[in-house]
């Protein structure tokens, strides 16, 4: 579906439909990550843990935002999201700065190369403004080469590892907000 079939609007994190939307990008990632470095794809039960281990509840007001990409053919069908919480403004540029960190990134395989991740990422940044935000910023892993593309063609500059508890971040990006 070209582009400009979805209008990317918030949605309620909880609800049953964006669930299952961050229900497929965990298995996508994880499914990603295993084929790399087991040559496997993930297990229900690997799944399972990494679901009770993904927060999402700070995507929602007041200190944070979740949007969906929904179909405009009237199925009412997603395809795909992002999210955006503010983070502690010391860590990340003084006492002055306001950051958002972008969470939960994903476009679904059928929707790729439709323009859409463009349109969620422009969206999240929007939503970051909104929340006060002066930068965003964001974690990767090197092999998603098709996410770190996108970032870095919208501005998005490499920066040091801001983050120290997650196993699967591997480059760092921020972006100031204009």
């Amino acid at each position: 579906m070209p582009g400009g079939g979805w209008v990317v609007g918030p949605a309620v994190v909880g609800a049953p439909d964006s669930l299952a939307l961050l229900r497929d990008y965990l298995v996508d990632v994880a499914d990603r990550w295993f084929l790399l470095h087991e040559g496997r794809t993930s297990t229900p039960e690997e799944i399972e843990a990494a679901w009770q281990a993904m927060p999402c509840g700070d995507l929602a007001a007041p200190t944070g935002a979740f949007l969906v990409a929904r179909s405009t053919d009237g199925s009412g069908r997603l395809g795909g999201c992002v999210g955006v919480r503010l983070v502690d403004a010391g860590s990340a540029g003084g006492p002055d700065a306001t950051v958002c960190e972008l969470k939960r990134m994903f476009v679904r395989p059928e929707a790729r190369g439709s323009g859409l991740a463009a349109r969620l990422l422009s969206a999240a940044e929007d939503a970051a403004r909104d929340l006060g935000a002066t930068s965003i910023r964001l974690d990767t892993r090197l092999d998603l080469v098709e996410a770190r593309a996108l970032y870095t063609r919208h501005g998005y500059a490499e920066v040091p590892c801001f983050t120290v508890d997650d196993p699967y971040a591997e480059i760092w990006y921020a972006k100031p907000l204009a």
